[in-house]
This record gives C-alpha cells, sequence and structure tokens, in this order.
C-alpha cells in the first residue's frame, strides 16, 4: 500500500506541467471556435480525403480532381485536409469551380505542408480538433485510397454514425480494387466474429466513376434535402 502510494505521488506532473496543460486547453478551444465560425455557413459541403503521398500524374490525383470540380461546380463546397497529394488535387479541382475549396491544414514535423488552392484554409495542431471539422458540417464522405491517416478518417466517420454520435451520411470509397479487400474481409471476419452487424457493411459504398459519385450523392437528399434535420442537429451539437 505504501509503495502504491508513493507511485501515485511520484507521477504526478511537475506545476509547471499542469499548468501548461491546462493553458493547452485555450489553444484547443481557440481551434474550435475558428472551425465553427468559418465552416457553419458553408453548405453543402462533401470532405474528401486520401493519400498525401499521391503524385500529380497519378491516375488517383488527376480523378479525384475531377470528382472535386463536379462536387463544386454542382454547389458544394470541398473539404480536404489542405496538404499535398490527393489533398492538393481535391482542392485543386474545387478552386478551378464554383463552390468554396477548403483545407484543414494540420501542422506535422513532415508530408504536410499547404496547397496554394485554397480559398477559406484553417491551422490546427491537434488531430481532434481538425477531425471534427471533418465531420460536423459533411454531406458527405468520398474517401480515396490513402494510408493510415485516411483509414482513421474512415473508421471515425464509420464508428460515428454506427453509434449514432453523428447523421447518417454517404460514405463513399472510391477505386474499387484498392477498396474491395477491405470491405471482404469487414464481411468475412469482422461480421463472422459480431465485432460488426450485418446492416453496419450498408453504411459504405464503392464507386468508381466522378459523375455517379455525385449523382449517389444528390439521389441519397433527393426526398429529404442538404439541411439537417431538428433531431440531427441535436446531435451534431453534442458531436
Amino acid at each position: 500500500m505504501e509503495r502504491k502510494q508513493k507511485m501515485v505521488k511520484s507521477g504526478r506532473p511537475p506545476d509547471g506541467r499542469l499548468n501548461r496543460e491546462a493553458w493547452k486547453i485555450f489553444q484547443i478551444i481557440s481551434e474550435f471556435v475558428d472551425g465553427f465560425e468559418k465552416l457553419a455557413e458553408i453548405q453543402p459541403s462533401v470532405s474528401i480525403f486520401g493519400s498525401a503521398r499521391t503524385s500529380p500524374d497519378h491516375p488517383y490525383y488527376r480523378k479525384t480532381e475531377t470528382i472535386a470540380h463536379l462536387l463544386s461546380e454542382s454547389g458544394f463546397a470541398v473539404v480536404s485536409g489542405g496538404g499535398p497529394g490527393i489533398m492538393e488535387a481535391a482542392n485543386r479541382g474545387a478552386f478551378a469551380g464554383k463552390g468554396p475549396s477548403i483545407g484543414l491544414n494540420i501542422r506535422l514535423p513532415r508530408e504536410q505542408s499547404g496547397n496554394p488552392f485554397q480559398d477559406i484554409s484553417l491551422e490546427f495542431e491537434h488531430f481532434f480538433s481538425r477531425k471534427v471539422m471533418f465531420v460536423k458540417y459533411a454531406s458527405a464522405y468520398v474517401v480515396m485510397p490513402g494510408g493510415f491517416g485516411t483509414l482513421d478518417e474512415l473508421a471515425e466517420i464509420l464508428t460515428l454514425v454506427q453509434t449514432g454520435k453523428s447523421r447518417r451520411i454517404p460514405i463513399i470509397l472510391v477505386e474499387s480494387a484498392f477498396w474491395q479487400g477491405l470491405l471482404d474481409w469487414f464481411g468475412k471476419t469482422l461480421v463472422a466474429e459480431g465485432t460488426i452487424s450485418p446492416g453496419d457493411l450498408e453504411l459504405v459504398q464503392i464507386v468508381d466513376e466522378p459523375e455517379e459519385i455525385v449523382d449517389r450523392i444528390f439521389a441519397y437528399y433527393e426526398e429529404r434535402g442538404f439541411e439537417p434535420s431538428s433531431a440531427e442537429e441535436e446531435i451534431l451539437l453534442s458531436l
């Protein structure tokens, strides 16, 4: 018991560290406030994700640019992570269209540097506050091939919708050859093991053609409209 008490006491951070972490809260608050103020009126919007490592001459880059441009011309704001690769392609396509191109930039030791195709640019220190902005105002998610960060964002929105912490929106994976194996694993392993329900597979769809992606999003909202219902507003308020 005495040893345990010593461990608890010795694990307490010094006062200087406590003060620094307490003040960090204000930086976090400022990121949320800035995001809410700049994005609340930018609706409807579509968040696009994918690898930061995709080069401009890659077919994925060109397809993302096309998708973003079609969405922008159709009246959507397009939101990306603001960096290179697929993020740049999304901003670039939207920047050339009618709707605003929005970048939610994150400060990273490597890989992330802001692209020049942003009508609205926000900068985040924390992934968690940035992720809220991706979800809170999105009418749809378009997920291109990517790595851990892309999988993280995909898992985030699937979890939020599955658990009822966010409203249901179209979640579209692009490039069948890249994603089908993951969805097969969901069915053969996660459903089989009982860690997700068979109906959870319906939360996500694979669409390869840019025009069809836009059509699917419009079809989803055809009868209900893009504005969140009162119940959905309450859900998003507690996101």
